[in-house]
């Protein structure tokens, strides 16, 4: 009976230290099955935006990108390391995606279709889609948002290079103003308005949008050009190839009449560079800037 008695005082002790331990934090450099993280499996990546692909590369992670989206330009090593799927508007396909055995797929809310979002999701494969601010807090964000994702927790020198070539952006005392001329071809010719990514590097750089009365894109007329009167006319370097050049530029309607057409004041930039908002986002900025004197 003695026995049986000490028996239960031991069960019973033992039972009480494992309740007050069950809320206990574990110690320094243990862990629990509770508190263990799972990480995503970024063995296989299929990014489709250009700013993510940037942000992964510049995390240490490109080799790990087996599939891109056609504006993912940089860098450049990824055109030959991973596939080009096309454009997220109207050639990526969830067959194509799926071909590649992804374990994880990123892209932005602007970017995606919602057929494509739904068949992503569809699909059994982990897929983060993210929301994108044309800010240089937007990029200091999706770098933030992207590494969490990928486990990646070193991040400052990344963000930090941004402030850096910020610094080195020198604003005019009189902001000139800047045309922005969406080209692919002389029968394709949109302008910006407001709340355009391209609006939002305009200002980084020390510019103001020549065209502030309606927002997004519309086609180019010579009323709008000559109304702007900009100081200077910007366009992605593929779009001015697309009008023969400078050369062709200098010809498009209206353009002959305006400032930047009289001082032949062009500028051509990579259109990744400028409107992609991802690490090189103070780059971009502190380029177009220099462009601006």
């Amino acid at each position: 009976m003695k026995k049986i008695t000490s028996l239960l005082a031991a069960i019973l002790v033992l039972a009480t230290v494992s309740c007050k331990n069950e809320g206990a934090k574990p110690a320094e450099g243990e862990t629990t099955a509770k508190d263990t993280i799972v990480k995503n499996d970024v063995s296989r990546i299929v990014s489709l935006n250009g700013a993510v692909t940037e942000v992964i590369a510049a995390l240490g992670h490109e080799k790990n990108i087996v599939g891109v989206d056609v504006t993912s330009t940089y860098p450049e090593s990824v055109k030959t390391t991973a596939k080009d799927l096309g454009h997220v508007a109207h050639g990526v396909s969830i067959e194509g995606i799926m071909e590649l055995k992804p374990t994880i797929i990123f892209g932005t809310e602007k970017d995606l279709t919602p057929d494509l979002t739904a068949k992503i999701k569809a699909s059994g494969v982990k897929a983060v889609i993210f929301k994108q601010e044309f800010t240089k807090d937007g990029a200091k964000k999706l770098i933030a948002d992207v590494a969490k994702e990928l486990g990646h927790e070193d991040i400052k020198a990344v963000q930090d290079k941004i402030d850096t070539d910020l610094a080195g952006v020198t604003k005019p005392e009189k902001a000139p103003k800047v045309l922005f001329i969406y080209a692919r071809g002389a029968n394709m010719l949109m302008v910006s308005g407001s709340g355009t990514p391209i609006e939002a590097m305009i200002q980084l750089a020390g510019g103001e949008n020549a065209i502030t009365g309606f927002a997004d894109y519309k086609p180019l007329t010579p009323e709008a050009v000559v109304t702007a009167n900009p100081d200077y006319i910007l366009l992605f370097d593929s779009g001015a190839q697309s009008v023969n050049g400078e050369a062709g530029v200098l010809k498009l309607p209206g353009v002959d009449k305006t400032n930047a057409g009289k001082n032949k004041k062009i500028i051509t930039m990579d259109g990744g560079l400028l409107t992609n908002f991802g690490p090189r986002t103070g780059e971009a900025a502190k380029a177009l800037n220099a462009l601006l004197k």
